[in-house]
């Protein structure tokens, strides 16, 4: 190594001149390019001169091409109360001794591509495609209070979905669904990893009743059944020994949604526990409604966090206002239907007219009974969100 100023010969790895005493250029610590002794970061791959070793986010490989290091955290897994869908494609092995095996992907692709287009429209996710099947999660990774209620709509929706789907062949789907706790997260193995492994007895529940259930069906675990209330309607299929399960479960099958007007009625068709502290709330209600008789308009919102008793409260009202005239008028939102226009006014007109859901246009028409109920001078209008 030779000094720039008075070109002494010195040995390698000095910082200073031993004949002039002049600052001496260094070499990168990154990549080696020799590099001024002013210079605070290398004009070669950019890393710092000052540092004693190199930049941890970047290295230099063999063929000078820079890099990210590999991450070495291993995934985390997390406890969560979650609900899983299985759905699994009716007579699939019947199609492999029918179709080529192009056409067959082509179908399977039709099928599993229908299932997930209404899993994720009701916020689920598709955690693996096992074969012709789809394994999806309702509340991991993000959590809603009705994930039971939204896994029930998708199943449903799967199976009027996949029977209509234009594949050239008749599709048919059968759907399981539980509810519970699991741990769920990436399992992490040499060379292989499986991302959203749900582990847990639901998982395994949610395929059994898949396998039970009757081509374009839903079937429904016992916890779920808890979960959903009188949401929907079903048909009790009795006491199932389940092949990994010490004892029978009770198992139902999900026929459609119910006629019922609110969740909160749905999840409280026994009864509800006496309403305690809120009677200045119900006094302040009363004193409005009193307001509203004598001709003085009246409007009450009542909003908070979900589950501080708001539906509570307004049944307590409706319970006691029960021995005097009125007319009481309820709009329900709910998550689910967001993407429906006017649903709150459609659905109680639909109520109001007896409607049933699989009404056709001309029974919609005919209905006998009014649309608008109003009887009374004054109205007591209920909107729930």
């Amino acid at each position: 190594m030779q000094c720039p100023n008075c070109s002494a010969v010195v040995r390698e790895g000095s910082k200073f001149c031993v004949k002039c005493g002049t600052l001496l250029p260094h070499a990168c610590p990154s990549c080696g390019h020799r590099a001024a002794a002013d210079d605070v970061f290398c004009a070669q791959c950019g890393a710092s001169l000052q540092a004693s070793e190199p930049l941890p986010a970047l290295r230099q490989t063999k063929v000078g091409v820079t890099t990210a290091p590999k991450p070495t955290a291993t995934p985390q897994a997390e406890r969560r109360q979650i609900t899983v869908v299985f759905c699994d494609m009716v007579g699939s092995s019947a199609l492999s001794t029918q179709l080529d095996p192009e056409e067959q992907r082509e179908v399977v692709s039709a099928f599993q591509s229908a299932c997930a287009a209404e899993i994720n429209r009701l916020d689920g996710m598709v955690a693996q495609y096992l074969g012709d099947g789809v394994l999806a999660y309702f509340g991991y990774p993000a959590a809603h209070e009705d994930d039971a209620e939204r896994a029930v709509r998708a199943g449903l929706a799967i199976v009027d979905r996949v029977r209509t789907a234009a594949t050239g062949v008749t599709l048919k789907a059968r759907v399981g669904i539980a509810s519970g706790v699991v741990v769920v997260g990436d399992l992490v193995h040499e060379g292989v990893t499986q991302e959203n492994a749900a582990i847990g007895e639901t998982t395994n529940l949610a395929a059994r009743l898949q396998s039970i259930a009757q081509p374009n069906t839903v079937v429904i675990a016992p916890v779920t059944h808890r979960l959903l209330g009188g949401l929907f309607e079903y048909r009790d299929l009795g006491r199932h020994a389940l092949k990994g399960f010490a004892e029978p479960l009770h198992v139902r099958q999900v026929l459609g949604l119910s006629r019922v007007e609110s969740r909160f009625d749905a999840q409280h068709q026994s009864g509800t526990t006496p309403l305690l502290g809120r009677d200045e709330e119900i006094e302040l209600l009363n004193r409005r409604w009193q307001q509203a008789i004598r001709g003085e308009g009246r409007v009450v919102i009542v909003s908070g966090e979900p589950g501080i008793g708001k539906s509570r409260l307004l049944k307590a009202l409706r319970d006691f206002l029960s021995s005097e005239e009125h007319t009481s008028l309820s709009y329900f939102c709910a998550p689910t239907s967001q993407d429906s226009a006017l649903y709150p006014f459609i659905g109680q007109l639909s109520r109001s007219a007896d409607i049933e859901r699989t009404d056709g246009n001309e029974q919609k028409l005919g209905s006998s009974k009014p649309f608008w109920p109003y009887r009374a001078a004054t109205v007591s209008t209920q909107c729930h969100c």
